[in-house]
């Protein structure tokens, strides 16, 4: 198996709440369709879709409990941390975390979308992450 993610989906409960929240994060969409969005994010795919059907498709039981699944968007520096954080709460997203320090060395917060979806919006100084947005593991590479 090749080691790379091409798509992430995410189950959402009203999917023109879901779109209009991410639309008012700047994303675009790039395929119009009635059942599902999808948006382009740098080399992959992320998708919105009715959490019943994604379930279904998936041939998993929806719990309606978090699925242990957090979404990350690495940024270059803490000021662009917090001000994506406040994209995201002016948004309708919920801060779980604010910006702050952590214990391995970078700067991390959290906001969660109106479905529950965590995203960690984090600074890693040892990481680096590109112009055109792709994050490397290796501040060398």
């Amino acid at each position: 198996m090749e080691q790379r993610v091409s798509l992430v989906t995410l189950g959402v409960s009203d999917l023109g709440r879901a779109r209009a929240f991410y639309e008012a994060l700047g994303w675009r969409r790039g395929d119009d369709n009635d059942d599902v969005v999808f948006f382009q994010c740098g080399g992959m795919v992320v998708a919105l879709w009715s959490r019943a059907e994604l379930a279904a498709d998936s041939a998993v039981e929806d719990s309606g409990g978090w699925g242990g699944v957090t979404l990350a968007l690495n940024l270059r520096s803490p000021e662009e941390v917090d001000s994506t954080l406040a994209e995201a709460a002016a948004a309708g997203g919920t801060i779980g975390r604010p910006g702050a320090d952590t214990s391995w060395g970078g700067y991390s917060g959290v906001f969660v979308d109106p479905d529950g979806h965590p995203w960690e919006v984090a600074h890693n100084p040892f990481w680096t992450v590109t112009d055109d947005g792709r994050t490397l593991l290796r501040a060398d590479s």
